[in-house]
């Protein structure tokens, strides 16, 4: 008798047809559906039934599919996206409308996002807001803000807020890759590797620090069936360390005696796919001995810590430092001085998307396929990894599902290479949830002192910062954070007398990086806190003392930089002062009639140098002409949500003169697309931007020296032909009798934009950037003072673009912005080893952002693109600040921890009670 298990058949109707498959026991329909069906579009960011991107619906309900058992499944009609998109009506409806409202942004959660709104709609075919709130509340977004989404659900069929047209500078087109997003068939990292791809299980240190040995790796090998190797730091054939600040290169790959933080890799183990599932991580021969650890700043800094680097005394990495004047003097002889300490803890980017990818060996030569912010950075981290030649290592970034910095960083791309190279076999790798928020880079933690004086008139006098920002174990970003944040701690404001020190402490944690705005938000909520502290002493309108002190054209910033045109906070502070007039009375009328409701209407400004902070920071775009007379544009910046896709599209197309939806583009890949910098620091719309722009004014130069037009002739394309129509005359070129080049083009244009910067001195003093972008904010919440509950009511954002490319996008960034900063003010705090999920780890959901107004300021900027401004970070530096004004404008009680949780603001009107 045969006693093999075979696993019963299930039978159910996918989408149009019926299948049938032989899931394991216990089997989740998420990895059924993508891995025995090839169903990609169903997206999976949890396994914990928390995000809701893998949503399904089962006989028309919307379910978790990575928490539905296959075998549960039998019988039934189960959708996805993929099918509803091509033979559901109101799923094509709904395509259309999250095209047109932009309420997909990386895309990782719009499948799960519109299956959810399927249901509802076939339920209502016109729901209210709340009821597309109910509806969608188990699904969780990290870009959109969740506006546009609920926009895009309640709008009927004909309406539009997306232009069509040509996609000239300054109009509100759908985002060119769009179409992908809202259908399922974007491909993410964990979408695009080979069926029988071998897999990679990473073994983690469960200490945050701890001595390890290996037992005997090639018995366990040998005895373990479906291993097929184990990598640990001695098969690096490279140099076994990675990083992304060149004098900072300090995180290996594998630790080697010791790991510095709890998750921190010491061995991957490569299985066949059939072997994943039985695998056990517990059974890996590695013995541990924890250690002493320093896992804060203050634990780090004492006399008695552990080091964690020999070179770096005291573990202090490294410090950031400016001074203009005299802050002391300033200080001690003004007429009205404010001080506090503020302390703000790790922040989770929480993209949807966990890290993923996979890796093969092609010619001899090393691909990784991986989601990423920086491919040519990859690369150059590779090639010393790797110990080989760039020339053998191609990048090809797949999309990303969300990054917000964190992406910049090395992740799952050397354990790829590494295996591959190893194996000589393609193999894959995803993240699980806990995995990614171990491992990854945070927000970090900040513990602020700052001290501000200012005259009786309300003109700020002097400024004393000092911040220590926990780097954790390895530098990461660490090194930008703390040259950073001095030279914008002092806010867009004028202040003659400034000094600032922010120092970078490594502890026993995971690696602080980048995450929008490098400190900047930090240093902010110190700053604006403050602001209100002191206008309030002083008897000013809180308003009036921010634009009574905002920097204007022609003053000079606290390094002593001086820009002629385009700083505009204040036309962004002036666009919110009605708002904040007609909220301020709302909401002392409404006081006045509840006792233990209250609202407060709370504001801040802010500032953010785009780009590199006096360091070179180039884009190059390339750009040709085919004989077919087809434009071929090589963009790569890397789309992470954002709209680089589109928006460096929309300039490159103005300076050729030509309709956006001519244009074919080519995405991010090392071997074919010249380096277009990191999506980082708000730079891809100003440098890449730039760089688009002079590479469609060469092409076009080159075109029209053809036939010697003059700058105004019109171009049009197509047919083996490019017809120049200048004045009264036209000019056919037959681009079939020009000779092409290695790469198929018979015009062609490769242009470099590298921003003007000058290095800072000793004092700080130079021009770390050569443009800011500004913005302000206004929000009212309601503070239930029994609970200790904040709940936002409204947001009004002004934000100084310099030029909106695309305005629709613009509104997409603010709102994102603010949602992220109002969970990093309410809400979220990462703890190692306790909130490495996204239940314990809280992010806003859809029915905890408020109606939001965007105010676009246009203030051109003397070298962006047709005076454009980068925008990505600049949104969620405001945001909390703001939202702790508010609350002290609801009920008289400062909060300066954040998140304010209701404990913490429980606390704080106690503490305020006990005082009074």
């Amino acid at each position: 008798m045969d006693k093999r298990i075979v696993n019963p058949m299930t039978e159910f109707r996918l989408n149009t047809q019926t299948v049938s498959v032989a899931p394991l026991a216990g089997e989740r329909l998420s990895q059924t559906l993508r891995e025995g069906l090839g169903q990609l579009d169903v997206k999976v960011g949890c396994d914990a039934g928390d995000c809701g991107a893998c949503t399904v619906l089962i006989d028309g309900a919307p379910v978790c599919a990575c928490l539905t058992p296959t075998h549960q499944a039998e019988g039934r009609h189960v959708e996805t996206l993929g099918g509803l998109a091509k033979h559901d009506p109101d799923a094509q409806r709904l395509s259309e409308s999250f095209q047109n409202h932009g309420a997909a942004q990386c895309g990782i959660c719009t499948p799960g996002m519109m299956v959810s709104a399927v249901a509802l709609l076939r339920e209502t075919q016109t729901p209210s807001p709340d009821q597309v709130k109910d509806a969608l509340g188990g699904v969780l977004c990290r870009c959109t803000g969740y506006r546009k989404i609920i926009d895009a659900v309640v709008a009927s069929p004909s309406t539009q807020t997306a232009e069509a047209g040509d996609g000239t500078v300054g109009s509100s087109i759908p985002r060119l890759d769009g179409v992908a997003k809202v259908t399922g068939t974007e491909n993410f990292g964990d979408d695009v590797a080979p069926a029988d791809a071998l897999v990679l299980r990473i073994i983690r240190s469960p200490y945050a620090r701890a001595s390890f040995t290996f037992g005997h790796i090639d018995d366990w090998l040998a005895n373990t069936p479906g291993v097929e190797a184990v990598l640990t730091s001695s098969d690096v054939p490279g140099q076994n360390l990675f990083g992304v600040i060149p004098d900072f290169v300090d995180q290996p790959v594998f630790a080697e005696t010791e790991t510095r933080f709890l998750g921190e890799a010491v061995a991957a183990v490569v299985l066949s796919p059939d072997a994943v599932q039985g695998f056990d991580v517990e059974a890996f021969p590695v013995t541990w001995t924890e250690l002493p650890s320093a896992e804060t700043v203050s634990g780090a800094t004492a006399p008695s810590a552990p080091q964690l680097h020999q070179r770096r005394e005291g573990n202090v990495m490294c410090a950031g430092f400016v001074q203009q004047g005299d802050a002391s003097q300033a200080l001690s002889t003004a007429d009205t001085c404010v001080e506090g300490r503020f302390q703000t803890g790790f922040v989770e980017h929480a993209y949807i998307e966990p890290e993923a990818g996979f890796a093969q060996m092609v010619d001899g030569r090393i691909e990784v396929h991986a989601c990423t912010q920086a491919p040519v950075m990859d690369l150059e981290g590779l090639e010393t990894i790797l110990g080989m030649d760039r020339k053998d290592i191609r990048i090809i970034p797949t999309g990303v599902g969300g990054g917000f910095g964190s992406k910049l960083d090395l992740s799952v791309q050397p354990y790829l290479a590494l295996a591959a190279l190893h194996t000589g076999r393609p193999v894959r790798i995803a993240y699980s949830r806990s995995e990614s928020m171990q491992s990854t880079t945070k927000r970090h933690p900040a513990d602020i002192r700052l001290t501000i004086s200012a005259s009786q008139d309300g003109r700020i006098q002097g400024m004393d910062f000092s911040g220590d920002f926990n780097t954790g174990a390895y530098a990461s970003w660490g090194p930008t954070v703390s040259n950073r944040v001095p030279v914008h701690a002092s806010g867009p404001y004028r202040v003659p007398n400034y000094r600032a020190e922010a120092r970078a402490i490594h502890t026993h944690n995971p690696p602080s990086g980048a995450f929008r705005g490098f400190g900047v938000p930090q240093a902010a909520i110190a700053q604006e806190s403050l602001f209100d502290e002191l206008a309030d002493k002083l008897g000013i309108d809180r308003l009036q003392f921010r634009l009574l002190n905002a920097l204007e054209n022609n003053t000079p910033t606290v390094c002593g930089q001086v820009f002629e045109q385009g700083v505009g906070v204040k036309a962004c502070l002036t666009a919110i002062q009605s708002a904040w007039d007609s909220e301020r009375t709302a909401a002392a009328s409404y006081n006045s009639t509840n006792r233990v409701q209250k609202r407060g209407v709370g504001i801040a400004a802010g500032w953010y140098g785009c780009g590199n902070t006096s360091l070179p920071n180039p884009s190059t775009i390339k750009s040709g002409i085919r004989a077919d007379g087809s434009v071929v544009l090589h963009q790569g910046a890397m789309d992470i949500g954002q709209g680089a896709n589109t928006v460096i599209t929309q300039i490159f197309a103005k300076a050729l003169g030509i309709d956006v939806q001519q244009i074919k583009l080519i995405g991010a890949d090392t071997d074919v697309t010249p380096d277009a910098g990191k999506t980082s620091a708000s730079r891809q719309t100003y440098v890449s931007g730039s760089a688009a722009r002079l590479s469609g004014l060469a092409l076009r130069a080159a075109i029209l020296q053809r036939v010697n037009a003059s700058d105004s002739a019109k171009l049009e394309f197509g047919n083996g032909a490019i017809r120049v129509i200048d004045a009264a005359s036209e000019h056919v070129i037959d681009l079939s009798l020009l000779p092409y080049d290695a790469h198929g083009y018979v015009f062609g244009a490769q242009e470099t934009y590298d921003p003007p910067t000058k290095p800072l001195d000793e004092n700080g003093q130079g021009v770390p950037y050569a443009q800011f972008g500004y913005c302000a904010q206004l929000v009212v919440v309601e503070v239930d003072t029994a609970l200790g509950t904040v709940t936002p009511v409204k947001f009004v954002a002004a934000h100084d673009v310099g030029k909106a490319i695309n305005p629709l996008l613009v509104e997409g960034q603010v709102e994102g912005g603010i949602a992220q900063g109002l969970g990093m003010a309410l809400m979220e705090e990462y703890i190692p080893g306790r909130t490495e999920n996204l239940h314990d780890y809280l992010i806003p959901t859809i029915g905890d952002i408020p109606p939001i107004e965007t105010i676009i300021i246009e203030e051109p900027d003397a070298h962006g693109p047709y005076g454009a401004k980068g925008l990505g970070e600049h949104v969620l530096i405001p945001t909390t600040p703001a939202i702790l004004n508010a609350i002290k404008d609801a009920t008289g009680a400062r909060l300066t921890q954040i998140p304010a949780t209701p404990a913490r603001v429980r606390a704080a009107l106690k503490e305020l009670a006990d005082d009074n």
